[in-house]
C-alpha cells in the first residue's frame, strides 16, 4: 500500500528571508513518523531581499526561492508550476518570513499584498478538491489571500492575544479577516480545524516558545492531518 504524498510548500530557507527551517524540518518528520511521504515544492522565482541572520541586516545578493527551498529539501525540490492538487493528498504550508515576503507580500502591505498566482492557483485547487491542508506560523495568511475573493472564508489562527508573542498577533487576525477569512485564537501547543474547508493551522513561532513546543503542536496537527488523508 502506498503512502500518502504530501506537498510541503517551502518559500525559501531562513527565517527571516524564506522558510522558518525548524518548522519546515519537524513538518516532515512528522509526516514521515506518521506514515506519510512528502514531495517539497517551491515557486522558481527571486526571493524579496536576503537577510544576514545574525545582524538581520540585507545583504546586497540575490538568490532564487526554488535553490534555496532545495537546501531543505535535500535537492528533492519541484517547481510549484509543474505540479497540482490532483498530484497529492494534502498541502502543508511551513511559516517563516519567506510565506510574507515572497508566496506573498504581507509583510511589506498586509491583506492588501498580492499573492504570487501559482501559490494561489494551488490552493484554491486543495480547496476545491476538498483535499487537506495544514499552515503553520505566517502559512494561514497565505491561505487567507489565496482564498480573497471566493466563496471560501477559512477559518485560520496565528496565534492568541493573552500569551506572549513578537508580533502583533491581533493586526494579522485582523488582516486575515480583511482578506475573508475566519480569524480564531489559538495556544501554540494546539491547532484549529476548519471542518468545512478541512485546513489545519497552527501558530508556532507566532508565540515565544521553544522547538520542543513547536514540535509538540505540529506532531498534533500532523496526526489530525494524516487522519483526514
Amino acid at each position: 500500500m502506498s503512502k500518502p504524498l504530501i506537498a510541503v510548500l517551502l518559500s525559501g530557507c531562513g527565517v527571516y528571508d524564506g522558510s522558518e527551517i525548524h518548522e519546515a524540518v519537524l513538518t516532515l518528520l512528522n509526516i514521515d513518523k506518521e506514515g506519510g511521504d512528502y514531495q517539497c515544492i517551491a515557486p522558481d522565482m527571486q526571493q524579496h531581499h536576503v537577510i544576514n541572520h545574525i545582524t538581520g541586516e540585507e545583504q546586497k545578493e540575490t538568490r532564487n526561492v526554488l535553490v534555496e527551498s532545495a537546501r531543505i529539501a535535500r535537492g528533492n525540490v519541484k517547481d510549484i508550476k509543474e505540479v497540482s492538487a490532483t498530484d497529492f493528498a494534502a498541502l502543508a504550508i511551513p511559516g517563516g518570513f519567506g510565506a510574507a515576503k515572497n508566496l506573498t507580500k504581507w509583510a511589506f502591505s498586509g491583506p492588501d499584498g498580492e499573492i504570487h498566482a501559482e501559490v494561489k492557483r494551488l490552493i484554491v485547487e486543495f480547496v476545491r478538491a476538498g483535499k487537506p491542508i495544514i499552515a503553520l506560523c505566517m502559512g494561514p495568511t497565505v491561505i487567507a489571500k489565496a482564498l480573497e475573493g471566493t466563496e471560501y472564508h477559512a477559518q485560520l489562527t496565528v496565534g492568541n492575544t493573552q500569551e506572549k508573542s513578537p508580533y502583533d498577533i491581533a493586526a494579522i487576525s485582523a488582516g486575515m479577516e480583511k482578506a475573508g477569512a475566519v480569524a480564531t485564537m489559538t495556544n501554540v501547543n494546539d491547532f484549529t480545524v476548519d471542518e468545512n474547508l478541512n485546513i489545519i493551522s497552527s501558530p508556532c513561532y507566532m508565540m515565544e516558545a521553544s522547538i520542543y513546543e513547536i514540535n509538540f503542536g505540529i506532531s498534533k496537527a500532523i496526526k489530525r492531518l494524516m487522519r483526514m488523508v
